[in-house]
Parts: structure tokens; C-alpha cells; sequence
């Protein structure tokens, strides 16, 4: 449980808990509902969701049910490539917001940068101005390398608080983290057991 409730703390002094529920591939419905309320009741209090998931209202659902106060727990979703560019990005986290039954969100990352669509600046302003009208308490992105960083950052007004990207013991990513460190940005590892392929590396 302790190790449940160790937090970090981001650029802008928001606490994130360093151990959190990753919901992708866990069905819409009474699967998600029965893992993230599973989860929550042995003390997991940080919940990572994406649009593309397909299950924002069954962990919605299950926050809901819990029973722990809001502000005991960190929410993230994503939103999509697709959904990208600031009108549409604007629309699709009042949509998730719908899904999830939230009145904010701790977390809210852009899902992967996406340069073919050449968006994530245009999605980055939306995602500031979310920011700034109080409707998500931390923004960051996901999957984005160290050219898109610096080229997100050479004008924005907030600079990214987390990056959530594949790390593990197999790629450790070490220029990446290095770069985020600098630049107070924190690093989330998705898939840090390699989706369950860590166990079985032969010793």
C-alpha cells in the first residue's frame, strides 16, 4: 500500500502517485468496471485511460461506485490522433469528460504526435487553454521523442508536465530521460513489464 500512495511531483507542483492502473485492452463494460474498482479498493489511486481504449465510462462508472472522495485520486485519459487540431481537440475532452462523469481532470495527454497530421502545436494550445480555465489539472503528452519536444516548446506558453512513453528494462531510453530531466518534465513509463513479457526473460 505504501508504494500505492508515493507521489511525484510535476513542474506546475501538482502530485502524481507513482503507481497507477493502465486500463488499454480491458473491455468496455463490467471487465473495466470490476478492475478499477479491484484496483482501487487494494489501493491504487492513479487510473490511465485513453479515448481510443473505448472504456471511459466504465472506469467513469467505477469511480463513481468506489466511493472515494475525487480528490484522493489522479484520472488520466488521452485524446486521439484523429481528434487533433484545436477545435476538435476542444470537443473530444468534453466528450471524454461525458464518458468519465468528471467535473476535471487530473491528467490529460496528447495520445502520440502525430507529425504526418502536423497538429500537436494547434492541439498543445487547446490543451493550454483547458489548462488555464481550471478544467484539467496537469497537461502532458505521450510517445513524443526529444525533436518533438523542442519543437512543441520553442513556443508554447505551458510547458509539458509529463511525457508518457514505452519504458522498461529492455528500453531504458536513456537520452529521453535525460532530456525530460533537464527540462522538468516527468517521465511515465507505459508497459514497464513489457505487458508481461519482463517475467518471462530467461535469467
Amino acid at each position: 500500500m505504501g508504494d500505492l500512495t508515493n507521489c511525484v511531483t510535476l513542474n506546475n507542483g501538482v502530485t502524481m502517485p507513482r503507481v497507477g492502473l493502465g486500463v488499454f485492452q480491458v473491455e468496455e463494460g463490467e471487465a473495466v468496471v470490476a478492475s478499477v474498482k479491484a484496483a482501487l479498493e487494494f489501493g491504487y489511486r492513479s487510473i490511465d485511460t485513453a479515448a481510443i481504449y473505448g472504456n471511459e465510462e466504465g472506469v467513469g462508472q467505477a469511480i463513481a461506485e468506489s466511493g472515494i472522495p475525487r480528490e484522493d485520486l489522479f484520472i488520466t485519459t488521452k485524446l486521439w490522433n484523429s481528434e487533433q487540431g484545436y477545435d476538435t481537440t476542444l470537443a473530444a475532452f468534453e466528450e471524454s469528460m461525458k464518458k468519465l462523469g468528471l467535473e476535471y481532470l487530473d491528467l490529460y495527454l496528447i495520445h502520440w504526435p502525430v507529425p504526418s497530421k502536423n497538429e500537436y502545436k494547434n492541439t498543445w494550445k487547446a490543451f493550454e487553454k483547458l489548462y488555464n480555465d481550471g478544467k484539467i489539472r496537469a497537461i502532458g503528452v505521450s510517445n513524443f521523442k526529444i525533436h518533438h519536444l523542442e519543437d512543441l516548446m520553442s513556443d508554447c506558453e505551458i510547458k509539458p508536465m509529463v511525457n508518457q512513453v514505452e519504458y522498461h528494462p529492455r528500453l531504458t531510453q536513456k537520452e529521453l530521460h535525460a532530456f525530460c530531466k533537464e527540462n522538468q518534465i516527468q517521465l511515465e513509463a507505459w508497459s514497464p513489464l513489457m505487458q508481461g513479457g519482463f517475467s518471462r526473460i530467461r535469467r
